[in-house]
């Protein structure tokens, strides 16, 4: 019985550390894409208000 405790709770453990690292994992792509998008979005805004003021200017 103990032996299959211990396979047990290497197993929980082993999963449990697999969530954790798929939890790290997750924020930080979702953080990196998160900056990524408002970078764009940054872009986006600076792209067209350049662009409006050339065409006031012609």
């Amino acid at each position: 019985m103990t032996a299959a405790r211990k396979i047990g709770d290497l197993a929980f453990k082993a999963f449990t550390a697999g969530l954790g690292v798929a939890t790290i994992y997750l924020t930080a792509t979702f953080s990196f894409n998160v900056y990524r998008g408002l970078a764009w979005h940054s872009a986006q805004t600076k792209a067209e208000k350049e662009g409006s003021s050339n065409q006031n200017a012609e």
